[in-house]
C-alpha cells in the first residue's frame, strides 16, 4: 500500500470542495482518473456516502495500492479500480457508458503525462458526463484558496467561497471546476519562479511533461462542450 505524503497534505482541501460542488444528498456517480496511491478515493468516499467511486489508473504499482486501500477500508461505494490509459478513447475506459457520470475527478495529472493525456480527459469527460455533470481537476502549488462561481444553462448562478485551491469554471452542458493556485501557464507566461523552475524539472524529466496553459485548456474545453466561464485571481479572494 502506497503513501504519498501530498496526497495526504491536500485530500482534506480537496474534500471540501467538493463538498461545496456536488450534490450531498442524492446518489451520484463518480469516476476518478489517474487515481494514484488511492488516498484520495478512499478519503472522499468516506466523507461523501451519497457518491458511487470509480478509481482508475494507468501504473500497475498504483492499481495494486488502490486495492489495498480498498480492502482496508472496505468501502461499498468504491468500485474495483480500472486500469486507464486517459490518452485513448473514452470506449476503452473500462465500459462506462456515455452521460452516466456526475463527476469525473483528475488530481495531479496533467502537468505529469504527454498532452495526449489532458486531451482525452476533456474528450472523455464530455461524453461520459451527465448535462451539468462536473469535471474537476487539481494541480500544485505553494498557495491554496478559492472561489468557485458555478453557472448552469437556463438557470440561476450559484457561488460558493472558501479557503482552499482558486478555481477556473468552464461551463455548457457540463462544468468544469479547474483547481489551481498557479501550476498554469498564461498567455505563454509562468510565475512565480517556484513554478518557472517545477516546469524546467519536469520537462527535463520528460520533454511531453510541462505546465500546460490555460489558453490550450480553454480552446481543449470548447471543443468538447465546455467553456471558460471565470478565472478567480489571488487579488478577488
Amino acid at each position: 500500500m502506497l503513501s504519498a505524503a501530498a496526497a495526504e497534505r491536500n485530500k482534506e482541501p480537496i474534500l471540501a470542495v467538493l463538498r461545496e460542488s456536488v450534490n450531498t444528498r442524492r446518489p451520484l456517480q463518480a469516476l476518478e482518473i489517474s487515481s494514484g496511491t488511492g488516498q484520495h478515493v478512499t478519503h472522499f468516499a468516506q466523507a461523501l456516502r451519497n457518491i458511487t467511486w470509480q478509481p482508475s489508473e494507468y501504473d500497475h504499482q498504483s492499481l495494486d495500492s488502490i486495492e489495498a486501500y480498498r480492502a482496508r477500508y472496505q468501502l461499498i461505494n468504491v468500485k474495483p479500480a480500472i486500469h486507464l490509459d486517459a490518452s485513448l478513447p473514452y470506449q476503452y475506459w473500462g465500459g462506462i457508458q456515455p452521460e452516466s457520470l456526475d463527476l469525473v475527478v483528475n488530481i495531479n495529472m496533467i502537468h505529469i503525462s504527454p498532452i495526449a493525456c489532458t486531451e482525452g480527459l476533456f474528450k472523455g469527460a464530455g461524453a461520459l458526463l451527465k448535462p451539468q455533470g462536473l469535471l474537476m481537476t487539481y494541480g500544485v502549488s505553494e498557495k491554496t484558496f478559492c472561489v468557485i462561481k458555478m453557472h448552469f444553462p437556463h438557470s440561476t448562478h450559484s457561488t460558493f467561497t472558501c479557503k482552499h485551491p482558486s478555481v477556473i469554471t468552464y461551463a455548457t452542458s457540463h462544468i468544469l471546476l479547474l483547481l489551481y493556485p498557479q501550476p498554469y501557464a498564461v498567455n505563454g507566461q509562468i510565475t512565480p519562479q517556484s513554478n518557472v523552475d517545477f516546469d524546467y524539472s519536469l520537462r527535463q524529466r520528460n520533454p511531453k511533461w510541462g505546465l500546460r496553459d490555460i489558453s490550450l485548456l480553454s480552446s481543449l474545453a470548447q471543443k468538447n462542450g465546455l467553456f471558460l466561464e471565470k478565472i478567480v485571481s489571488e487579488q478577488l479572494i
